[in-house]
């Protein structure tokens, strides 16, 4: 029952700028060496910035494990499903990367990220698309969306040094703990 496409057409778009969260799916360059990690997220969106282009920004709560592995293999994987009436999968297979807040790259899309920037954000992921997949996701419960949490928000005013805010975008730099530790880093 799965599609396959080269690229993010519109109603694929669609389907991902609707959706409240998207997993995270990368692993180590050696198995040995580490897990693979799989991470919801949900705090910022998804964002199509081209139709082999996505993007998110990234804040500390955990460990920094997508960067990590990116920097070793570049794969990654990005699910998205639906929990409303109508049941569908989508994933999208590419190569990541890092991008610091301070990156040509995130400026040239700054305006897809303007209503998601905010003091704590670490730093933002990149994936160039190589294939879109779709699947029936028949399996996957109906739920009703309630509301976004504001758990790692609370938590980061709590324990991060917020970022300079200048012209509503967050400045580049160290991430750092109130105890004056560093944040995980690639």
């Amino acid at each position: 029952m799965a599609n396959w496409y080269d690229h993010i057409d519109d109603e694929r778009r669609a389907f991902i700028e609707k959706q409240h969260l998207f997993f995270v799916a990368t692993a180590p360059a050696e198995p040995e060496t580490g897990y693979a990690n799989l991470s919801p997220k949900g705090r910022t969106l998804l964002k199509v910035l081209e139709p082999n282009l996505v993007g998110y920004l990234d804040y500390p709560g955990s460990g920094n494990e997508t960067a990590k592995h990116l920097g070793e293999t570049g794969r990654i994987t990005l699910m998205l499903c639906s929990f409303d009436a109508t049941a569908s999968v989508l994933r999208l297979y590419g190569r990541g990367r890092c991008v610091d807040l301070d990156a040509p790259e995130l400026a040239e899309y700054r305006d897809a990220f303007v209503d998601d920037f905010h003091p704590y954000v670490r730093q933002a992921f990149f994936v160039d698309v190589e294939k879109v997949q779709t699947s029936c996701g028949y399996a996957v419960p109906r739920m009703e969306f309630v509301s976004e949490r504001d758990t790692l928000d609370r938590w980061c005013e709590n324990k991060v040094e917020p970022r300079e805010m200048i012209d509503g975008v967050p400045q580049a730099g160290r991430m750092v703990r109130k105890d004056g530790t560093l944040v995980a880093e690639s």
